[in-house]
């Protein structure tokens, strides 16, 4: 996918002097008091925003934070914490705007190049949620290059991702999207085989999509999770009163058929970790899949298991990770996502991982240095495996082309 980067921009002398507006993922956690508890995307938009800079720009930077009500601004809503965290990261104040989308025809806002402003939650802006046009060409007025930089809204169509980006001057792909963009195509579009896939959670409905466009492409698919158990009854094993959805065992035939028909295969565990409560102290018995008992929770693939598709990860070309294979948050349950999890770390394949719970578990382990690319965005990421087009992607590559 050819989209412009705002590296490229910035290195032919084009930002020198001109209006930036940067969208960045600046949708932090924060406690009840509204301190931030974990500023990773702070950090991440660091590169970009200090890119303008450099280039001598005129910087505005936005972004979403929870979800607030369009037209009506609450303090909780306000990036107030998030300009200080950012202030304090780049060693330089960073005033924040409110009200900045100009609805009364008053004299526009003034940036001065080498100057950097926030611009106030922009979901508070009426019309950004449904992209409309009006909105998008307010937007695109205050800008000479509109720079997209956040991957988590990438599937979204709104007034910021989508709508200035179809008007604005120049619309470009910022440091953290062109990264994922590369990411991506590297493992789906043209990945080093074999290709191994993890596809892991409570639910084969959430993941049908993905299951069965992941079948056409990769030559293994593994299963974990509440999916697994799924898969275990499709393929004839008992699973006791375990997490699974009996009235999609058609749809698991019909991917491992299609996976069959390529030679490639959806490996079922040949042992599991059962229980008979889903609790942390529950104690914990590893029992081979064909004995597992009427009353029996299956919380775990077992060592045997996760011993072989560690070998498979550890001779994959390509690896793509999204959710864990057990309740990894449990001490006695957590094995076989450990084992999978060191596995691809000690793997030469090109690694890229999302998900809300599979990068608890990278952090967990500590393997972030040893996965190739860590997606920032969870649903953006699961889109992307469903095969489609994220709108943001989408536009920056109309774009490009003129």
């Amino acid at each position: 996918m050819h989209v412009i980067r705002f590296s490229e921009v910035c290195a032919s002398g084009q930002a020198r002097g001109k209006r930036v507006f940067i969208r960045a993922d600046l949708n932090v956690p924060q406690d009840k008091t509204g301190a931030i508890t974990e500023d990773t995307r702070i950090r991440a938009s660091v590169p970009c925003i200090q890119m303008a800079l450099d280039a001598g720009a005129a910087v505005m930077v936005t972004s979403h934070l929870g979800r607030p009500t369009e037209g009506d601004f609450k303090p909780e809503d306000s990036l107030a914490p998030v300009a200080k965290r950012l202030g304090e990261l780049l060693g330089r104040e960073v005033p924040l705007l409110a009200n900045w989308i100009n609805t009364d025809n008053s004299a526009p806002m003034h940036v001065a190049p080498g100057q950097l402003v926030m611009l106030e939650n922009c979901r508070v802006n009426k019309g950004e949620k449904k992209n409309t046009p009006e909105l998008a060409h307010k937007l695109a007025a205050l800008c000479d290059i509109f720079v997209n930089d956040a991957f988590g809204t990438a599937h979204r169509a709104e007034g910021t991702t989508y709508g200035i980006a179809q008007f604005a001057p120049i619309s470009c792909a910022g440091p953290l999207l062109s990264a994922e963009i590369d990411a991506i195509q590297k493992a789906l579009a043209h990945p080093k085989r074999p290709l191994a896939a993890i596809v892991a959670g409570s639910k084969v409905s959430t993941k049908l999509t993905i299951l069965k466009t992941l079948a056409d492409k990769v030559d293994q698919l593994i299963v974990g999770g509440g999916i697994a158990n799924t898969f275990m009854l499709a393929a004839g094993l008992k699973i006791g009163k375990s997490l699974a959805e009996p009235d999609l065992l058609m749809e698991a035939k019909a991917v491992m058929t299609a996976m069959k028909a390529r030679g490639a295969e959806v490996p079922i565990p040949t042992d599991v970790v059962c229980a008979k409560t889903f609790a942390a102290d529950a104690e914990a018995t590893v029992k081979k899949a064909t004995e597992v008992a009427d009353d029996d929770l299956i919380l775990d693939i077992g060592p045997e298991t996760a011993a072989k598709l560690a070998a498979q990860l550890k001779a994959a070309g390509t690896i793509v990770w999204n959710g864990p294979v057990g309740v990894f948050e449990f001490p006695a349950f957590e094995n076989g996502t450990r084992v999978i999890a060191q596995a691809i770390a000690e793997s030469s394949a090109f690694s890229i991982a999302g998900g809300g719970d599979t990068l608890a578990a990278i952090a967990k382990y500590g393997i972030e240095k040893q996965v190739g690319y860590i997606s920032t965005g969870g649903g953006a990421f699961l889109e992307v495996l469903e095969g489609k087009t994220l709108p943001a992607f989408e536009i920056l590559a109309k774009r490009a082309v003129g």
